[in-house]
């Protein structure tokens, strides 16, 4: 079964019980994000809003927020999906007519990966004022610089080869016509508009809101550089993925999507775009971006708006991201067959964990293939990469602790990478793009090692340490986690200054030295807002906030030479500091209205 747009397959997730319609109206100022995101946390179904208030156009969100609503999606467990790709193209190469025959279904999905060009098109049914008011479009956090369109699909063309790209970047709406186009480092569309200004070329381009799943999750898929995903996403549904003449703009727009806003990005125009409340759970610092013009709005009949809103895990990309993770994580082994298995945690917003477990062949076999992949495509924005041996369960962070307190020895297995690329959205090293990242290896070596002994980790004693530290908890041996009153508390506390706040690391340069914590290969010191009990918040709390470069620090540690020589327990500093924009919180009088409201959205 395929679905033509985002909105055939709400509906058909009404069928199945999937989606509730909400025939009250609702605010797109914050009362959305506030009931989506207590729906998540719930488990409820996917939300269909009849009522916006200031729209004409209905609103879905959560369509993807649940494991069966993926499956749902592409008709198949996107981990099945995956492995059958990395067998197909295993045995495929080189090439032989038994393969084909094999596989059949995967060759099928292959011969229909060429894009079709028709002459109308479902996403053109109706041609609008080209007014981005008319859409309800949100406001998502109280601190957020206005409001923004949080799934655009963005199509662009290289302007030498005139290869296709398509993105998910936010667009914060400046009016009616105008918005920020936010290209982080390291994504497509930011390297054609980079292309357009060197050869001082105009830059059309389109942005599709609802397309149908497959184009969706192919748009938000780390694909390598120069794959489509307009064909990528015509393997995943089986079909050929259809484009149609632009209105106003010279280039293809996605022929099947509810809304497609066409325009332009002029040359070298900039503007103040953000701030922004991030899948990193914090506020995403405001900065000069590219500027999108509108020139022609057109949609099917009866359209929906798509949204998603992105925060403090989990959130709705958590199972956006893992599934698209499940089929195109396998394709490392092609690249490096001593892979085993990888997974990126949505906890940490993805890119600041990443766990690789590699059958080592041969000694330091897999440092250097975590060297490689953080020189790779997406993953070159990896800050913590741990390495596992194989059989590892990659997905388990209990199992993962557990292979580094065996494993992890930081006098060999410690490297640290200064002053290199990094997520625009990180804000840890307080330069944008720039900062430092970190590889852990904790495979099973060969060499001889002293077992660290097991730790005589005491609660009351570790809290009794020093006056500022708040709570203890110990994660399976090997991860001790410590929440201490830090700057963010400061903060939040009336009449205290931040600056007057002392910061985690004087009590981190404590802890590392006690002689209880010997056989605990990590530290980490939180804030006050990390619950230590919630698997989620604490693997939030830590990966979210620290800089390697700056935060991490040892019982020992010196120079031999110009090498870093590090031993003993390892410390991280992920307490908020100064500096750091704030983690997302909805307002008081909004929660309490959606909990007052909360029995009438579900009504019938």
């Amino acid at each position: 079964m395929t679905f033509c747009t985002l909105g055939d397959f709400a509906r058909y997730l009404e069928s199945v019980g999937e989606l509730h319609r909400v025939k009250v109206e609702v605010d797109p100022y914050l009362e959305v994000t506030a009931i989506a995101t207590r729906a998540i946390k719930e488990q409820k179904p996917a939300l269909w809003f009849e009522r916006v208030k200031g729209s004409k156009y209905p609103l879905v969100i959560n369509v993807l927020a649940s494991d069966r609503r993926c499956e749902l999606a592409l008709q198949k467990h996107p981990q099945q999906l995956g492995e059958e790709l990395i067998t197909f193209l295993g045995e495929a190469l080189p090439p032989k007519p038994s393969t084909v025959f094999k596989h059949a279904s995967l060759t099928q999905r292959f011969l229909h990966t060429p894009i079709r060009i028709v002459r109308s098109a479902v996403s053109q049914h109706v041609v609008a004022s080209p007014n981005l008011d008319d859409l309800p479009i949100l406001t998502c956090w109280p601190e957020d610089g206005g409001r923004f369109i949080t799934l655009p699909q963005v199509v662009t063309y290289d302007p030498r080869s005139g290869k296709r790209n398509m993105g998910m970047y936010r667009m914060h709406v400046f009016d009616a016509q105008t918005t920020g186009m936010h290209w982080q480092i390291q994504k497509g569309g930011g390297f054609h508009y980079y292309q357009a200004e060197k050869l001082g070329k105009e830059f059309p381009l389109a942005v599709a809101l609802g397309t149908d799943l497959a184009l969706l999750l192919a748009t938000i898929a780390a694909l390598p550089e120069n794959i489509d995903e307009a064909m990528f996403a015509g393997f995943l549904r089986g079909k050929r993925t259809v484009f149609v003449r632009g209105k106003t703009i010279p280039i293809a727009v996605p022929a099947n999507a509810e809304f497609v806003l066409e325009g332009y990005v002029p040359l070298h125009e900039r503007r103040w775009e953000g701030p922004f409340g991030d899948h990193f759970g914090h506020y995403s610092h405001a900065a000069e971006f590219p500027v999108f013009h509108l020139t022609a709005l057109t949609h099917r009949k009866d359209p929906v708006y798509p949204a998603t809103v992105v925060g403090i895990p989990p959130m709705e990309d958590k199972w956006m991201g893992d599934a698209t993770q499940m089929i195109l994580g396998p394709l490392a082994r092609l690249i490096h067959h001593e892979i085993t298995d990888m997974w990126a945690y949505y906890e940490a917003g993805f890119h600041n964990l990443l766990v690789v477990a590699v059958d080592q062949r041969y000694a330091k076999e897999a440092m250097k293939t975590a060297l490689g992949l953080v020189g790779m495509s997406q993953l070159s924005l990896t800050k913590c990469l741990i390495l596992v041996s194989e059989g590892v369960n990659v997905r388990s962070f209990d199992a993962v602790m557990h292979e580094v307190k065996q494993y992890f020895d930081p006098h060999y297995d410690f490297v640290m990478i200064p002053k290199v690329p990094l997520d625009t959205l990180d804000f840890t090293s307080y330069t944008m793009n720039l900062g430092s990242k970190m590889i852990l290896d904790a495979t099973r070596k060969r060499r001889e090692r002293q077992p660290l002994p097991a730790s005589s980790f005491d609660r009351h004693k570790v809290i009794s340490a020093d006056r500022r530290i708040l709570d203890a908890q110990l994660v399976h041996d090997a991860l001790l986690l410590v929440k201490v009153a830090s700057a963010l508390g400061a903060l939040e506390r009336e009449g205290q200054h931040v600056a007057e706040a002392t910061t985690g690391r004087e009590v981190l340069q404590k802890l590392v030295q006690l002689p209880e914590l010997v056989g605990i290969p990590i530290v980490a010191v939180v804030s006050e807002d990390v619950d230590l009990r919630d698997r989620d918040n604490y693997i939030w709390g830590v990966f979210t906030r620290f800089d390697c470069e700056r935060d991490v620090l040892f019982t020992d540690q010196r120079l031999v030479g110009i090498s870093p020589v590090y031993n003993g327990v390892m410390g991280i500093d992920a307490t908020w500091k100064p500096g750091y924009p704030k983690p997302l919180r909805m307002t008081d009088d909004v929660q309490k209205r959606v909990d007052e409201r909360w029995d009438e959205y579900w009504k019938s």
